[in-house]
């Protein structure tokens, strides 16, 4: 599960500064910087944000549990961010557990999906918008982030059910941006550069869950 990390992670406002970047860092040769800057920024401005459906889920199927607002922030991906990584997690605990958690302010992180043991999906952040789950900036504006209930030292937790539902999951993720389905691309909270945790243990069948993604119709090469 991810760490707190909401003052790392925090959001970029937009204001005079931003808008202005763009000819200040031409006039320092860095026009490229500041355009890429700038497209990250400009739906933020009055007017600008696209309208969301209050309650859509990304995954058909998936049940909508808002997690709290301190624990994600609003963006527009990937117009403004780039998806080419989901990030699998555990949340050493129950299913309600993480669920209470992520609705906690206070804890400060959050994924974007829950997986059940028995299959169930929560959605409780939209993909477009970027969780705290991974303990690293880069790659939480980068990642999508799937918890699965249970704990790391206890294989019996990963269940058929639960494998089936995160590979359909995480290959309709893949399909959507375009990302390879292979272990660069789809990886362990442990592997991502930074962190301190170990979910999502080595119980984890990382190659059982590939080759179900893989299975899945609408899954990348």
């Amino acid at each position: 599960m991810g760490e707190k990390q909401a003052s790392a992670d925090g959001d970029r406002r937009i204001g005079r500064r931003a808008l202005l970047i763009g000819g200040t860092a031409a006039a320092l040769g860095s026009a490229v910087l500041a355009r890429d800057e700038l497209a990250r920024l400009w739906w933020r401005a009055p007017g600008v944000e696209k309208p969301r459906v209050q309650g859509a889920v990304d995954f058909r199927g998936a049940q909508w549990v808002a997690a709290s607002d301190a624990n994600w922030r609003r963006a527009d991906r990937p117009d403004d961010y780039g998806i080419d990584m989901v990030i699998i997690h555990v949340t050493q605990g129950s299913f309600a557990s993480a669920v209470k958690v992520f609705q906690d302010p206070g804890h400060g992180a959050a994924a974007h999906y829950i997986v059940r043991k028995d299959g169930h999906v929560t959605q409780m952040i939209r993909e477009l918008d970027v969780a705290y789950h991974a303990g690293n900036r880069a790659y939480n504006e980068r990642s999508v982030g799937i918890e699965h209930e249970g704990f790391v030292d206890r294989p019996e937790d990963f269940t058929d059910e639960m494998y089936a539902a995160s590979a359909r999951l995480t290959a309709g993720i893949c399909a959507r941006y375009a990302i390879p389905v292979d272990r660069e691309h789809i990886i362990g909270h442990v592997e991502v550069p930074g962190t301190d945790h170990t979910d999502p243990g080595e119980h984890w069948d990382w190659e059982r869950y590939m080759r179900l993604v893989r299975k899945v119709p609408s899954a990348s090469a």
